[in-house]
Protein backbone atom coordinates (compact mmCIF):
# COMPACT_ATOMS: atom_id res chain seq x y z
CA UNK A 1 0.00 0.00 0.00
CA UNK A 2 2.62 2.47 0.59
CA UNK A 3 4.38 1.95 -2.54
CA UNK A 4 0.83 2.36 -4.43
CA UNK A 5 0.64 5.44 -2.29
CA UNK A 6 3.40 7.26 -3.77
CA UNK A 7 6.25 5.90 -0.99
CA UNK A 8 9.94 5.59 -1.72
CA UNK A 9 11.17 2.20 -0.50
CA UNK A 10 13.13 3.90 1.88
CA UNK A 11 10.12 6.22 2.78
CA UNK A 12 8.17 2.70 3.59
CA UNK A 13 11.33 1.57 5.30
CA UNK A 14 10.05 4.77 7.68
CA UNK A 15 6.57 3.61 8.62
CA UNK A 16 8.58 -0.20 10.15
CA UNK A 17 10.94 1.56 11.65
CA UNK A 18 8.85 4.19 13.44
CA UNK A 19 7.36 0.76 14.75
CA UNK A 20 10.61 -0.49 16.15
CA UNK A 21 11.37 2.81 17.56
CA UNK A 22 10.25 1.93 20.69
CA UNK A 23 11.09 -1.44 20.44
CA UNK A 24 14.52 -1.10 21.60
CA UNK A 25 14.08 1.56 24.08
CA UNK A 26 11.15 0.45 26.27
CA UNK A 27 13.71 -0.73 28.85
CA UNK A 28 13.19 3.13 30.05
CA UNK A 29 9.66 2.59 31.14
CA UNK A 30 9.63 -1.48 31.70
CA UNK A 31 10.25 -0.40 35.65
CA UNK A 32 6.92 0.74 35.82
CA UNK A 33 5.66 -2.95 35.20
CA UNK A 34 7.68 -3.89 38.07
CA UNK A 35 7.09 -1.13 41.12
CA UNK A 36 3.18 -0.46 40.25
CA UNK A 37 -0.18 -1.79 39.79
CA UNK A 38 -0.15 -5.28 38.65
CA UNK A 39 0.39 -7.01 35.17
CA UNK A 40 -2.89 -7.95 34.93
CA UNK A 41 -3.87 -4.82 35.29
CA UNK A 42 -0.97 -3.01 33.18
CA UNK A 43 -2.09 -5.79 30.20
CA UNK A 44 -5.81 -4.03 30.86
CA UNK A 45 -4.99 -0.77 30.07
CA UNK A 46 -2.35 -1.34 27.44
CA UNK A 47 -4.42 -3.16 25.50
CA UNK A 48 -6.67 -0.55 25.71
CA UNK A 49 -5.14 1.72 24.78
CA UNK A 50 -3.46 -0.06 21.40
CA UNK A 51 -7.08 -0.32 20.21
CA UNK A 52 -7.26 3.20 20.31
CA UNK A 53 -3.85 3.03 18.69
CA UNK A 54 -4.58 0.93 15.68
CA UNK A 55 -7.82 2.74 15.43
CA UNK A 56 -5.77 5.82 14.62
CA UNK A 57 -3.32 4.46 12.21
CA UNK A 58 -5.97 2.91 10.21
CA UNK A 59 -7.69 6.18 9.89
CA UNK A 60 -4.63 8.80 8.44
CA UNK A 61 -4.21 8.36 5.02
CA UNK A 62 -0.76 7.17 3.76
CA UNK A 63 1.05 9.39 1.38
CA UNK A 64 4.37 10.99 1.44
CA UNK A 65 2.08 14.55 2.65
CA UNK A 66 0.63 12.70 5.71
CA UNK A 67 3.96 10.80 6.51
CA UNK A 68 5.16 13.41 9.54
CA UNK A 69 2.06 13.14 11.10
CA UNK A 70 1.92 8.82 10.46
CA UNK A 71 5.29 8.07 11.82
CA UNK A 72 4.45 10.00 15.14
CA UNK A 73 1.12 8.10 15.58
CA UNK A 74 2.87 5.07 15.06
CA UNK A 75 5.74 5.23 17.04
CA UNK A 76 3.37 6.26 20.28
CA UNK A 77 1.27 3.42 19.24
CA UNK A 78 4.25 1.02 19.75
CA UNK A 79 5.41 2.58 22.79
CA UNK A 80 2.10 1.72 24.69
CA UNK A 81 1.41 -1.77 23.22
CA UNK A 82 5.02 -2.02 24.52
CA UNK A 83 3.36 -2.88 27.69
CA UNK A 84 0.76 -5.33 26.57
CA UNK A 85 4.39 -7.87 26.11
CA UNK A 86 5.63 -6.22 29.42
CA UNK A 87 2.91 -7.53 31.87
CA UNK A 88 2.45 -11.20 29.89
CA UNK A 89 6.28 -11.81 30.16
CA UNK A 90 6.20 -10.68 34.07
CA UNK A 91 3.40 -13.44 34.60
CA UNK A 92 5.57 -15.66 32.58
CA UNK A 93 8.51 -15.45 34.46
CA UNK A 94 6.75 -15.46 38.23
CA UNK A 95 4.99 -18.82 37.34
CA UNK A 96 7.06 -21.22 34.68
CA UNK A 97 9.18 -23.84 36.13
CA UNK A 98 12.51 -24.35 35.30
CA UNK A 99 12.83 -26.87 32.42
CA UNK A 100 10.31 -25.14 30.79
CA UNK A 101 11.59 -22.49 28.94
CA UNK A 102 11.54 -23.95 25.75
CA UNK A 103 7.48 -25.00 25.55
CA UNK A 104 6.54 -21.58 27.30
CA UNK A 105 8.65 -19.79 24.38
CA UNK A 106 7.03 -21.40 21.65
CA UNK A 107 3.33 -20.92 23.14
CA UNK A 108 4.82 -17.06 23.69
CA UNK A 109 5.86 -16.27 20.48
CA UNK A 110 3.18 -18.41 18.24
CA UNK A 111 1.00 -16.00 19.80
CA UNK A 112 3.02 -12.53 19.43
CA UNK A 113 4.57 -13.61 15.84
CA UNK A 114 1.53 -15.67 14.53
CA UNK A 115 -1.22 -13.49 15.55
CA UNK A 116 0.74 -9.97 14.17
CA UNK A 117 1.00 -12.05 10.66
CA UNK A 118 -2.81 -13.20 10.47
CA UNK A 119 -3.68 -9.77 11.84
CA UNK A 120 -1.48 -7.60 9.74
CA UNK A 121 -2.72 -9.94 6.32
CA UNK A 122 -6.43 -9.32 7.41
CA UNK A 123 -5.86 -5.57 8.49
CA UNK A 124 -4.34 -5.23 4.62
CA UNK A 125 -7.11 -7.26 3.09
CA UNK A 126 -9.81 -5.10 5.17
CA UNK A 127 -8.15 -2.00 3.93
CA UNK A 128 -8.17 -2.65 0.57
CA UNK A 129 -11.78 -4.08 0.78
CA UNK A 130 -13.65 -2.20 3.16
CA UNK A 131 -15.40 1.14 1.82
CA UNK A 132 -13.63 3.32 4.73
CA UNK A 133 -10.21 2.82 5.98
CA UNK A 134 -10.83 3.27 9.74
CA UNK A 135 -13.25 0.33 9.57
CA UNK A 136 -10.20 -1.85 9.59
CA UNK A 137 -8.29 -0.09 12.79
CA UNK A 138 -12.34 -0.32 14.70
CA UNK A 139 -12.44 -4.12 13.70
CA UNK A 140 -8.90 -5.34 15.05
CA UNK A 141 -9.04 -3.24 17.77
CA UNK A 142 -12.04 -4.95 18.77
CA UNK A 143 -10.07 -7.80 18.41
CA UNK A 144 -7.34 -6.76 20.48
CA UNK A 145 -10.11 -5.93 23.12
CA UNK A 146 -11.30 -9.66 23.15
CA UNK A 147 -7.83 -11.26 24.07
CA UNK A 148 -8.27 -9.67 27.79
CA UNK A 149 -11.00 -12.59 28.31
CA UNK A 150 -7.97 -14.65 28.51
CA UNK A 151 -6.87 -13.07 31.88
CA UNK A 152 -9.90 -14.54 33.71
CA UNK A 153 -7.89 -17.52 33.47
CA UNK A 154 -3.87 -16.45 34.07
CA UNK A 155 -3.01 -15.91 38.04
CA UNK A 156 -2.54 -12.98 39.54
CA UNK A 157 1.09 -11.49 40.24
CA UNK A 158 2.02 -9.08 42.74
CA UNK A 159 5.54 -7.30 41.82
CA UNK A 160 8.16 -8.00 43.99
CA UNK A 161 8.77 -4.54 44.65
CA UNK A 162 5.33 -2.97 45.10
CA UNK A 163 4.52 -1.09 48.01
CA UNK A 164 8.16 0.14 48.14
CA UNK A 165 8.97 3.99 48.25
CA UNK A 166 9.83 4.93 44.53
CA UNK A 167 13.87 5.51 44.65
CA UNK A 168 14.24 2.65 46.86
CA UNK A 169 11.90 0.34 44.48
CA UNK A 170 13.86 1.86 40.96
CA UNK A 171 17.11 0.96 42.98
CA UNK A 172 15.79 -2.37 43.57
CA UNK A 173 15.09 -2.93 39.92
CA UNK A 174 18.94 -2.18 39.08
CA UNK A 175 20.45 -4.04 41.25
CA UNK A 176 18.21 -6.90 39.72
CA UNK A 177 19.28 -6.21 36.62
CA UNK A 178 23.28 -5.46 37.23
CA UNK A 179 23.09 -8.95 39.08
CA UNK A 180 21.50 -10.64 35.46
CA UNK A 181 23.97 -8.82 33.65
CA UNK A 182 27.58 -9.41 35.38
CA UNK A 183 26.62 -13.76 35.44
CA UNK A 184 27.95 -15.40 32.48
CA UNK A 185 25.20 -16.54 31.43
CA UNK A 186 23.53 -12.83 31.65
CA UNK A 187 26.35 -11.10 29.42
CA UNK A 188 26.59 -13.81 26.73
CA UNK A 189 22.43 -13.56 26.29
CA UNK A 190 22.93 -9.70 26.03
CA UNK A 191 25.67 -9.62 23.77
CA UNK A 192 23.57 -12.78 21.45
CA UNK A 193 20.17 -10.30 21.22
CA UNK A 194 22.64 -7.17 20.63
CA UNK A 195 24.17 -8.62 17.53
CA UNK A 196 22.64 -8.86 14.17
CA UNK A 197 21.87 -12.57 14.56
CA UNK A 198 18.28 -13.99 13.63
CA UNK A 199 16.81 -11.03 13.30
CA UNK A 200 14.41 -11.65 10.22
CA UNK A 201 14.51 -7.35 9.36
CA UNK A 202 14.23 -8.86 5.68
CA UNK A 203 10.55 -10.06 6.36
CA UNK A 204 9.32 -6.31 6.46
CA UNK A 205 11.79 -5.19 3.56
CA UNK A 206 10.19 -8.18 1.44
CA UNK A 207 6.46 -7.16 1.64
CA UNK A 208 6.95 -3.97 -0.25
CA UNK A 209 5.86 -3.61 -3.57
CA UNK A 210 8.33 -3.02 -5.57
CA UNK A 211 10.69 -5.49 -3.67
CA UNK A 212 7.72 -8.60 -4.16
CA UNK A 213 7.95 -6.96 -8.40
CA UNK A 214 11.73 -8.62 -8.15
CA UNK A 215 9.83 -12.04 -7.81
CA UNK A 216 6.70 -11.03 -9.99
CA UNK A 217 4.47 -11.46 -6.69
CA UNK A 218 1.52 -9.03 -6.63
CA UNK A 219 -0.41 -7.65 -3.54
CA UNK A 220 -2.24 -10.77 -2.93
CA UNK A 221 1.06 -12.71 -2.69
CA UNK A 222 2.41 -10.34 -0.08
CA UNK A 223 -1.06 -10.00 1.73
CA UNK A 224 -1.23 -14.09 1.88
CA UNK A 225 2.87 -14.73 2.41
CA UNK A 226 3.66 -12.13 4.19
CA UNK A 227 0.42 -11.82 6.46
CA UNK A 228 -1.61 -14.62 7.39
CA UNK A 229 0.10 -17.74 5.59
CA UNK A 230 3.78 -16.21 7.82
CA UNK A 231 1.50 -15.96 10.81
CA UNK A 232 0.56 -19.69 10.57
CA UNK A 233 3.91 -21.14 9.37
CA UNK A 234 6.07 -18.78 11.78
CA UNK A 235 3.47 -19.85 14.49
CA UNK A 236 4.47 -23.34 13.90
CA UNK A 237 8.52 -22.04 13.80
CA UNK A 238 8.20 -21.30 17.20
CA UNK A 239 6.82 -24.38 17.96
CA UNK A 240 10.18 -26.11 16.57
CA UNK A 241 11.82 -23.70 17.98
CA UNK A 242 10.76 -24.31 21.42
CA UNK A 243 11.28 -28.05 20.98
CA UNK A 244 14.81 -27.81 19.76
CA UNK A 245 15.75 -25.45 22.76
CA UNK A 246 14.42 -28.01 25.05
CA UNK A 247 17.29 -30.70 23.61
CA UNK A 248 19.67 -27.75 22.97
CA UNK A 249 21.13 -25.14 25.27
CA UNK A 250 19.16 -21.87 24.01
CA UNK A 251 22.16 -19.78 23.61
CA UNK A 252 23.30 -22.33 21.28
CA UNK A 253 19.85 -23.21 18.94
CA UNK A 254 19.84 -19.25 18.70
CA UNK A 255 23.10 -19.30 16.72
CA UNK A 256 22.46 -21.99 14.95
CA UNK A 257 19.12 -20.92 14.05
CA UNK A 258 20.53 -17.37 12.73
CA UNK A 259 23.10 -19.81 10.63
CA UNK A 260 19.97 -21.01 9.00
CA UNK A 261 18.39 -18.00 8.11
CA UNK A 262 21.68 -16.90 6.83
CA UNK A 263 21.92 -19.78 4.53
CA UNK A 264 17.94 -19.33 3.38
CA UNK A 265 18.57 -15.11 2.79
CA UNK A 266 21.27 -16.23 0.59
CA UNK A 267 19.54 -19.14 -1.23
CA UNK A 268 16.37 -16.86 -2.19
CA UNK A 269 18.85 -14.15 -3.38
CA UNK A 270 20.78 -16.65 -5.89
CA UNK A 271 17.40 -18.74 -6.93
CA UNK A 272 15.23 -18.04 -10.12
CA UNK A 273 13.41 -14.14 -9.51
CA UNK A 274 10.18 -16.13 -10.04
CA UNK A 275 6.48 -15.96 -8.00
CA UNK A 276 7.32 -19.96 -7.34
CA UNK A 277 9.99 -19.08 -5.56
CA UNK A 278 8.94 -15.63 -3.86
CA UNK A 279 6.24 -18.09 -2.27
CA UNK A 280 8.82 -21.07 -1.50
CA UNK A 281 11.60 -18.87 0.35
CA UNK A 282 9.28 -16.53 2.13
CA UNK A 283 7.36 -19.31 3.61
CA UNK A 284 10.74 -20.93 4.74
CA UNK A 285 11.65 -17.75 6.08
CA UNK A 286 8.75 -17.08 8.02
CA UNK A 287 9.48 -20.74 9.62
CA UNK A 288 12.81 -19.90 10.57
CA UNK A 289 11.80 -16.40 12.14
CA UNK A 290 9.45 -18.97 14.14
CA UNK A 291 12.33 -20.50 15.33
CA UNK A 292 14.79 -17.39 16.02
CA UNK A 293 12.16 -15.58 17.86
CA UNK A 294 11.19 -18.95 20.32
CA UNK A 295 14.78 -19.62 20.96
CA UNK A 296 15.31 -15.95 21.96
CA UNK A 297 12.53 -15.64 24.45
CA UNK A 298 13.89 -18.90 25.97
CA UNK A 299 17.23 -17.56 26.02
CA UNK A 300 15.87 -14.61 28.18
CA UNK A 301 14.03 -16.70 30.46
CA UNK A 302 16.98 -18.89 30.88
CA UNK A 303 19.06 -16.47 32.06
CA UNK A 304 17.23 -13.42 33.62
CA UNK A 305 15.21 -15.24 36.78
CA UNK A 306 12.32 -13.73 38.54
CA UNK A 307 12.72 -10.80 40.28
CA UNK A 308 12.06 -7.64 38.46
CA UNK A 309 11.26 -9.43 35.49
CA UNK A 310 9.85 -7.36 33.11
CA UNK A 311 13.05 -4.55 33.29
CA UNK A 312 15.29 -7.30 32.66
CA UNK A 313 13.46 -9.31 29.82
CA UNK A 314 12.96 -5.78 28.17
CA UNK A 315 16.65 -4.80 28.73
CA UNK A 316 17.67 -7.69 26.28
CA UNK A 317 14.13 -7.64 24.75
CA UNK A 318 15.16 -3.81 23.42
CA UNK A 319 19.05 -5.19 22.92
CA UNK A 320 17.60 -7.50 20.38
CA UNK A 321 14.98 -4.79 19.06
CA UNK A 322 17.73 -2.55 18.00
CA UNK A 323 19.88 -4.41 15.29
CA UNK A 324 15.96 -5.42 13.85
CA UNK A 325 15.44 -1.93 13.63
CA UNK A 326 18.57 0.02 12.10
CA UNK A 327 19.19 -3.30 9.92
CA UNK A 328 15.66 -3.38 8.76
CA UNK A 329 16.54 0.82 7.82
CA UNK A 330 19.89 -0.85 6.24
CA UNK A 331 17.88 -3.53 4.44
CA UNK A 332 15.43 -1.24 2.58
CA UNK A 333 18.29 1.35 1.66
CA UNK A 334 20.31 -1.58 0.01
CA UNK A 335 17.00 -2.90 -1.64
CA UNK A 336 16.46 0.65 -3.15
CA UNK A 337 19.90 1.20 -4.27
CA UNK A 338 21.52 -2.09 -4.71
CA UNK A 339 18.37 -4.62 -5.47
CA UNK A 340 16.71 -7.25 -3.61
CA UNK A 341 19.27 -9.85 -4.17
CA UNK A 342 21.76 -7.51 -2.85
CA UNK A 343 19.82 -6.70 0.07
CA UNK A 344 19.22 -10.62 0.75
CA UNK A 345 23.21 -11.10 0.86
CA UNK A 346 23.78 -7.79 2.95
CA UNK A 347 21.01 -9.79 6.24
CA UNK A 348 22.70 -12.87 5.36
CA UNK A 349 26.40 -11.60 5.99
CA UNK A 350 26.04 -9.88 8.68
CA UNK A 351 24.34 -12.62 10.33
CA UNK A 352 27.62 -15.22 10.18
CA UNK A 353 29.68 -12.06 11.68
CA UNK A 354 27.23 -11.74 14.32
CA UNK A 355 27.59 -15.62 15.08
CA UNK A 356 31.38 -15.79 14.94
CA UNK A 357 31.49 -12.70 17.22
CA UNK A 358 29.32 -14.80 19.79
CA UNK A 359 31.24 -17.63 19.22
CA UNK A 360 34.33 -16.18 20.00
CA UNK A 361 32.81 -14.42 23.15
CA UNK A 362 31.73 -17.43 24.19
CA UNK A 363 35.27 -19.32 24.34
CA UNK A 364 36.51 -16.03 25.97
CA UNK A 365 33.91 -15.45 28.98
CA UNK A 366 34.08 -19.25 29.54
CA UNK A 367 37.60 -18.62 30.74
CA UNK A 368 36.62 -15.38 32.78
CA UNK A 369 36.00 -15.58 36.45
CA UNK A 370 32.60 -14.03 35.88
CA UNK A 371 30.11 -15.73 37.84
CA UNK A 372 27.93 -18.24 36.69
Amino acid sequence: MASQSGLSIAEASLLNGANLLTAWMKWLWAPLVDISLTPKRWYMFATSASALGVLAMATVPLSPETLPVLLPVIALASLINSMVGMSIEAIMAATIAKGEEGRVSAWFQAGNLGGAGVGGGLGLLMLQRLPERWMSGAILGGAFMLCCTALLFVPDVVPHLKGERVGAAVRGVFQDLWGMVRSKGGFLSALLCALPVGTGAASGVLTQGEVAAHWGAGETDVALLQGVLAGIITAVGCFAGGWLCDRLHPRTAYAVIGLGLAAVAVAMGLGPATVEMYRFFSLTYSFGVGLAYAAFTAVVLNSMGTGSAATKYNLLASLSNFPIWWLGLLLGWVAGSQGASAMLYAEAALGVVGVVIFALATRAVGRSRMAD
